[in-house]
């Protein structure tokens, strides 16, 4: 639906003078001394600056946007920028940055279709916590644990981080960082001290939990995927879970390791894939992963884009030996969306794995993030997800085939383990 002349003044009159609790709409509510002289708006270089930057968003949404943009909504945006929120926020004192990126905020928010939830405008800070976030990326030493009596007892090493390159595991004890006693420090600090800036080095002392020796490490600082994959147990014998909590590049290395788990197993063998509360990543971490489970070659899934050809995708060749042929459940609510989404509504369309829980989000897009040169970002959908026969994945979510609305979160899995079992004996 394109916005209408109408729909656009609602929206931002409605945005402006509704949430009277917020701090900023509380700015926005209050009149600036003296009445607003548009062309001295017009002549403040602030002002020039700003609307340049807004004819630059605009632009790039217009080029990358999955639907096409009028340009006289800009024009109303720029009006009521000029006459309404710009003196508001000169009057409050704001900073031209938080004036300029909160007002592109709400142009995005404005411009795009009422079915998008994820097109919107980051400021520098929050662009660079988002891309870190959604393709599973961290910056630190990859060590999470508690403090204790004994010291900082390790509960978790990320597999790709330097500390475990260099020997740190679970259940080891930390007594000393960069020089400092453990017991000397709050856990505020211990987390402030084992989050480094990138390029960093931090000096650890510390007990290995099998050997009991003190062991010295100075680990680096340094980008590198999350593991988002993990086994689950489900309680039934023969049947095995793998929860996926996002995916990211190296979704399908974590996989391999546990297929060839599971290939192992000396017996029959069904699989529960968890995607619940997953809300997505790369799609072309879904297509790698749907190799484990589909035959190479076919066609996997497509995305359309504004006035450019479909991009296809394919199901990726593996070694026969990760290839898992057994029953499926895959595990879905409605926080599941984008390439769990696409992964899931591609196995269950062709028949490969049965969706049980509740609708999913609806939201198989393809977004990329488009950067400015402030560092701020504007994060866009720019083509919708389609079936290899063309039919488009719909708002309304994936239906599962079974579904359990009433059922408790913490037992679907064990309800899911029983229900392949059963569907194996008959």
């Amino acid at each position: 639906m394109r916005i209408s002349r109408r729909h656009f003044f609602v929206l931002f009159f409605t945005l402006f003078w509704s949430i009277a609790s917020s701090e900023f709409f509380d700015i926005l509510a209050q009149e600036p001394p003296g009445s607003i002289d548009f062309s001295l708006v017009q002549s403040d270089p602030e002002y020039q600056e700003d609307v340049q930057f807004f004819v630059e968003v605009f632009q790039t949404m217009q080029k990358n946007y999955y639907q096409s943009l009028n340009s006289d909504d800009l024009k109303k945006f720029i009006y009521i920028f000029g006459t309404r929120l710009f003196p508001r926020l000169k009057a409050a004192q704001k900073s031209q940055k938080y004036i300029k990126w909160r007002s592109a905020a709400y142009l995005v928010d404005a411009l795009k279709e009422e079915e998008d939830v994820f097109s919107k405008f980051f400021p520098p800070k929050d662009a660079e916590k988002y891309e870190t976030e959604v393709l599973g990326k961290r910056i630190d030493l990859g060590i999470d644990g508690k403090l204790t009596d004994d010291g900082y007892e390790v509960t978790w090493v990320e597999p790709r981080s330097d500390a475990y390159e260099q020997g740190l595991r679970q259940l080891d004890v930390i007594y000393q960082i960069a020089r400092k006693r453990v017991e000397t420090l709050t856990e505020e600090e211990i987390q402030e001290l084992l989050t480094p800036l990138e390029g960093e080095k931090i000096m650890l002392r510390y007990i290995q939990a099998d050997t009991k020796k003190k062991k010295k490490i100075t680990l680096l600082s340094r980008e590198y995927f999350k593991q988002l994959a993990f086994m689950v147990s489900t309680g039934v014998e023969s049947v095995f879970c793998i929860q996926i909590q996002r995916f990211n590049r190296k979704t399908g290395e974590d996989l391999t390791a546990y297929m060839e788990q599971i290939r192992n197993y000396p017996g029959p063998t069904s699989l529960i894939i968890d995607l619940r509360g997953n809300p997505g990543g790369p799609p072309l971490a879904a297509r790698e992963i749907s190799a484990f489970f589909l035959k190479p070659g076919e066609d996997f899934a497509y995305f359309q884009m504004r006035r450019r050809p479909r991009a296809n995708l394919d199901v990726p060749e593996i070694p026969e030996e990760y290839h898992y042929d057994g029953d499926m459940v895959i595990l879905i609510n409605e926080k599941s969306g984008s390439a769990a989404e696409l992964f899931s509504g591609i196995l269950q369309r062709k028949g490969r794995a049965e969706l049980m829980g509740v609708n999913s989000a609806g939201q198989v897009f393809l977004k990329s993030m488009f950067y400015f040169s402030d560092q701020s970002m504007v994060l866009l959908v720019t083509a919708r997800g389609h079936h290899p026969d063309g039919a488009v994945f719909s708002f309304d979510g994936l239906d599962p085939d079974v579904r359990t609305d009433d059922r408790e979160d913490e037992g679907l899995i064990r309800y899911a383990a029983n229900y392949l079992i059963k569907k194996r004996q008959e």
